[in-house]
Parts: C-alpha cells; structure tokens; sequence
C-alpha cells in the first residue's frame, strides 16, 4: 500500500533497455507487455531514468558445474566490431533524440535538466547511456561526436570483452573476479569520459577493472544496476569490497530488480521473488556505506522483474515497501532521486 508520504516522491531510475526492444517505436504512446514506456512512467511518479543503448551479439550456452545442482557458468558472449556497433548504436540513439524532437522526452545533458524533470517542469528527462563501448574507436575521435549527441553514461564493457577492458560472464556461484582488467586504451577512454563529462558506469565490468578505475581517482565510482554479493553470490553483484570503495569515492550502486541477481539462488522466478528481497540490497548497501550511496537501477526491459512490482507503474509500491522495512521519508528521497542527482552531476561538472 502506497503511503501519502510517498506517493508525491519522484523517482530516478538508473538503467532500463527500452530503446533496444523491438517495440521501441510505441514507447511515447504506450504499448503491450515488457515494463517501461512514457505513460507507465508517469503512472509510476518516474520522472527521469538512463535509457540504455546495446548491441546484441552471440551468447555461448551455460555449462552446468559438475557436482553443484544449479550452479553454471556462462562464456563471454561474442566481440562486436567496431563498425556494426557504431551504425547500431547511432540508431538507438536515434530513437531517444527523436523522442527528444517531439517533445516526449527531454535528453539530459546537464545537471539542469534532471532538475527541472524533478520539480515537474516539462516532459521526463532521459540520459543517453552506452551499454559497452564497442561504438567508440580506438582513437576515441568519436566519443566528441556521442558527447555532442547527447551521450552522458558510458559503460565501458557489457558482460563481453572490448579493445577496452573485460565484461565479467554470467556464473552462480562467483565472485566478480574472473579475468584482466582496463587495457591501455581503457584508462584512455576512463580519463577522456571524465575530460568530456560522461558519467563512467561500473556495471557488468569485472572485478579487475573495477580497481583499475577506482585506482584512476577520476569520480565517483558508479554501477548502475546490480546487487550485493553478500546476499545473492553471482558474477554481476558487488562484493563487500567492491562496495566500500564506492562509498569513499563518494559513489552509487543502483540496486538492480532482476529476480535473477536480487536472489541467492539465481532463481527465474517472479511470483516468488517479493520486494523485500530488493529492500534486503538497499538495506545491505546502506547499513554497509550510507544510505546516500544507494538508488535504484531497475534494468527494465533486460532481465525478469518480480511480479509484485510488475513494470515502471508499480515504482510507488517499491517505495512502500521501502517505507515499510524502515526507511525514512527523507531516506526514500535520497534513494528514489537526490542521489543519482549528486553521483550524475559530479561527472557532469
């Protein structure tokens, strides 16, 4: 049950895949089936969120570990050239800035406009998020051109490796540690994002490149959709490690939804995942490093949501849940909105 207290918070989420489903073209109407376009957003009191663009590519079949019933291991799904994945990615970017020019959305390219979509000026805001790094060239002469464009969060790798640095692959049990981390041209791209003002994201890069980066000093560490090692033991989640150097980077985790990554048997099971096991995260992360480095990364659109929340409307019901496991009015604001406003506008400058 929604709470008066609550019902007027906007909400901010950090990731969903809405640009890259093949309905993409009914997001402002509104449309059938998967969990976010423009009218449930409204209906969810979502006034902003980072809308990713990704290029798909060949994923090898899981492998089953002998003797641990329901563990497995996933390959790195396959590189993608530079070239397919420049002219995908600059037709998922098409999409948002076609949004943008009839007034559906408003692009984000500064720390003013996640606050006029905040106070309700205006359509919601919307930051254009690159999923992995593949439409950047090595020279990086093209990052001017995505800046220009829009870009505001770029995510270096997807669960795959790139000319700049290594995806983790998807395992249950593992730890996030499971091969090299940022190349040369890696630690190019890091500081050249944070020269630009492009928000570096952490999510889907292994454990070795997360140190690269924090090792860099550039800005507040930032991953965007996943979970807590601690509670759910896959590759995506943070360790408690993981978790403490993004809190004295003055960073954010975005908790992801996703039953797959929110539970600790990897379960693709809907019914049976209730919000409390995203409050769990929040609360995990919280007590761990303050509650002023937890937000919410849904991953709509990419993964299997739990039932009771169901798509993007259902956000007021998250944060009853969130009020009901003992987080605070003021608690809640933090989480739904001020604290990606913060961790975003520190790269922004």
């Amino acid at each position: 049950m929604v709470t008066a207290s609550t019902d007027q918070i906007p909400i901010f989420d950090g990731h969903n895949d809405a640009l890259t489903r093949p309905d993409h073209a009914r997001l402002a109407g509104g449309r059938e089936g998967g969990h976010l376009d423009l009218p449930r957003m409204r209906a969810g009191g979502v006034r902003g969120g980072i809308f990713a663009v990704f290029v798909e590519s060949r994923r090898a079949a899981r492998e089953p570990v002998a003797d641990t019933p329901g563990a497995f291991y996933e390959p790195p799904a396959g590189r993608v050239p530079y070239p397919r994945a420049a002219a995908l990615t600059a037709a998922g970017a098409g999409r948002l800035l076609a949004l943008e020019r009839e007034g559906s959305v408003r692009v984000a390219r500064g720390s003013a406009d996640l606050d006029a979509a905040r106070d309700g000026e205006g359509p919601p805001v919307a930051v254009l998020h690159f999923e992995g790094a593949e439409a950047v060239d090595g020279q990086l002469e093209s990052l001017e051109s995505w800046y220009a464009a829009g870009l505001r969060s770029l995510g270096p790798v997807w669960s795959r490796p790139n000319r700049f640095a290594h995806g983790v692959p998807f395992a249950f049990p593992s730890s996030p540690d499971t091969g090299p981390g940022l190349s040369a041209d890696g630690r190019r791209l890091v500081r050249r994002c944070a020269e630009l003002g492009i928000a570096v994201d952490l999510a889907h890069m292994n454990e070795a490149g997360f140190w690269d980066v924090a090792q860099l000093d550039l800005g507040p560490l930032i991953v965007s959709h996943t979970g807590a090692h601690a509670i759910a033991p896959n590759s995506r989640n943070l360790t408690d490690a993981q978790i403490d150097a993004v809190g004295a980077s003055g960073g954010l985790i975005g908790i992801v939804f996703s039953c797959y990554f929110v539970r600790p048997d990897y379960a693709n099971d809907p019914e049976g995942t209730p919000l409390s096991q995203i409050v769990a995260h929040v609360r995990h992360v919280a007590e761990r490093i303050g509650v002023a480095h937890v937000a919410f990364g849904s991953d709509f659109d990419g993964t299997t949501i739990p039932a009771a929340l169901g798509d993007v409307a259902g956000m007021p019901r998250l944060l009853a849940a969130l009020a009901e496991g003992g987080f605070s009015d003021e608690e809640i604001r933090l989480i739904a909105w001020d604290n990606w406003r913060r961790a975003l506008g520190a790269w922004w400058r």
